[in-house]
């Protein structure tokens, strides 16, 4: 390309009338083609990408994650992969979701990052970008270990095949910036012009920023309690959410392509008929009698195959309830979902033209909550801040009243099932929310268990069984049983981690090859992360 001294001498060997048509589009020539920059392209557009496309996880968390820490369980055999650890149907696809995922966004935040560099008009929108990109890599870190992270998005720079840093120093870095661009946020000037979390409000992106902070000292607790206790006491001190309005979700947008894939994927026939909330979660709700199980579970209101695969509400008595075991199947065998302890008998057939439903008197998620195409994807809420917040209380760490923050949580738990859509179907009755807190109050020699059982309940019933599947690594809470099956990838173990994307060896050989020698045991679903000790 001519640079701006050769267009305009050139323009003056040519005369007066070709200079008038040469300065006439003078802009034009000089605007790099295969560049995009700030003022050609609002960057605040790929933020709102970004976030949309980070949310919905859909599949990759439903056949892994959720049934991985026994949310959920299915007799389906496509879910074999997660209800059993076996290999079922587009394996590898789907062991590589949560990284393509997460990587996918963050290259949008990173695109964002590039065009607004050195311009501080946008220094919020940086900011907040610098806050979601560790939002969205923290999840894929911790599903896999070692990631690229320094050298994450940095193709355009000439590095094509960046090294896979370790989780420790990863988490260093993301909590030096997320220390940063908290810090740095400014409530006085705008925010992002598109934002599905906040609309702008760069209060709540402050707020947001600190409870991430959080969220990642407390992966620390077992490995480096000392870093661990310094990020949790400045995010206490920075301020954390406050109320369930700070909730970092997103709202999915049927109407115009960007529909709830969660539900996308439980309104599949077999997925609807045969995809049941998890024993382990329901027994240990109905043993507190938990008011969200009215507004979480359901089952068929008629008996036999076809109602219950008829996408039409169900019965939500909680009494009705009942949690479905993993491992099973409907195969006619040793592992028959028929053989399963204290089975409660199949879902007779309505008619001569119809067919039993084994499955049919299990709870499966309630489908004017789940099957909302335009239902919200929440990431992380003010009640997981306030559980996080009460167990670092316990140990004694500058963080508030444990007591105090359990109570906050259990309540706000309750209240933001009510965000989940816009039906009425999910909102707990706010006459029994008070009587619940009081009669579980935070006890000193349980208060761990009570804990994290809570943030196992509300990131079960809000969907978001990537956080529920980390938090089970960090804190051994629920006590899972592994489920035993024949030809087990993971063999009576609950996986620990995701083995990488089958096609890092012959795409980034070297540096793939140096992580996997840091595993123990290698790229297995048996080795641990960093932080999971």
């Amino acid at each position: 390309m001519k640079t701006k001294k050769q267009l305009i001498y050139s323009c003056l060997l040519a005369g007066a009338t070709f200079i008038a048509g040469c300065t006439k589009n003078f802009d034009q020539i000089n605007t790099d083609p295969t560049k995009v920059s700030s003022t050609l392209f609002n960057p605040n557009f790929l933020l709102s990408q970004a976030q949309i496309q980070f949310s919905n996880t859909g599949y990759d968390q439903l056949l892994f994650q959720s049934m991985w820490v026994q949310s959920l369980a299915s007799t389906y055999d496509y879910y074999g992969n997660g209800d059993k650890y076996v290999y079922r149907g587009s394996f590898q696809d789907y062991k590589a979701r949560t990284w393509n995922n997460g990587y996918g966004a963050s290259r949008l935040i990173d695109e964002m990052k590039n065009l607004i560099q050195g311009n501080a008009t946008y220094a919020n929108l940086n900011n907040c970008g610098t806050i979601a990109r560790v939002l969205m890599l923290q999840r894929v870190t911790d599903a896999y270990g070692d990631i690229p992270y320094s050298q994450e998005g940095q193709a355009k720079a000439g590095i094509t095949n960046p090294v896979f840093d370790t989780q420790q120093s990863i988490y260093t870095i993301m909590l030096t910036q997320l220390d940063a661009a908290t810090a740095a946020l400014d409530v006085t000037k705008a925010g992002p012009t598109s934002d599905l979390f906040y609309g702008g409000d760069v209060a709540k992106w402050k707020r947001l920023g600190y409870s991430l902070m959080l969220r990642a000292a407390m992966r620390l607790t077992k490995v480096d309690p000392a870093t661990a206790k310094t990020y949790a006491e400045k995010a206490f001190a920075g301020g954390t959410m406050t109320s369930i309005a700070d909730n970092a979700k997103v709202q999915a947008d049927y109407t115009n392509g960007n529909g709830n894939s969660n539900a996308a994927a439980l309104l599949v026939t077999d997925d609807f008929r045969e995809v049941r909330w998890g024993n382990t979660l329901i027994s240990y709700m109905k043993s507190t009698s938990d008011p969200r199980i009215s507004a979480v579970a359901e089952i068929s209101t008629g008996t036999g195959k076809t109602a219950n695969q008829t996408q039409v509400a169900g019965v939500s008595t909680a009494e009705l309830q009942i949690g479905m075991p993993n491992g099973y199947d409907l195969n006619g065998g040793a592992t028959d979902i028929s053989k399963a302890p204290n089975y409660p008998g199949t879902s007779p057939a309505a008619s001569a033209t119809d067919a039993p439903a084994p499955d049919g008197k299990y709870s499966r998620p309630r489908f004017a909550v789940y099957d909302d195409r335009n239902g919200i994807n929440m990431l992380l809420t003010y009640g997981e801040t306030e559980l996080l917040l009460a167990e670092a209380a316990i140990k004694g760490w500058a963080t508030g009243v444990a007591a105090t923050h359990y109570a906050n949580a259990l309540a706000a738990d309750m209240q933001s099932l009510a965000q989940l859509n816009t039906s009425a179907a999910a909102t707990v009755n706010a006459a029994n929310i008070p009587a619940y807190v009081a009669a579980h109050p935070l006890i000193t020699t349980t208060a761990l268990q009570q804990i994290n059982m809570e943030y196992y309940v509300e990131t079960s019933t809000t969907f978001n069984f990537n956080e529920a599947w980390a938090n089970w690594r960090r804190s051994g809470f629920p006590a899972l049983i592994p489920v035993i099956y024949p030809n087990q990838f993971s063999v009576a173990m609950v996986p620990r981690r995701i083995p990488y994307p089958v096609t890092l060896p012959s795409t980034n050989g070297a540096n793939y090859s140096a992580a996997v020698a840091r595993l123990t045991g290698g790229d297995v679903f048996t080795a641990r992360v960093y932080w999971d000790k």
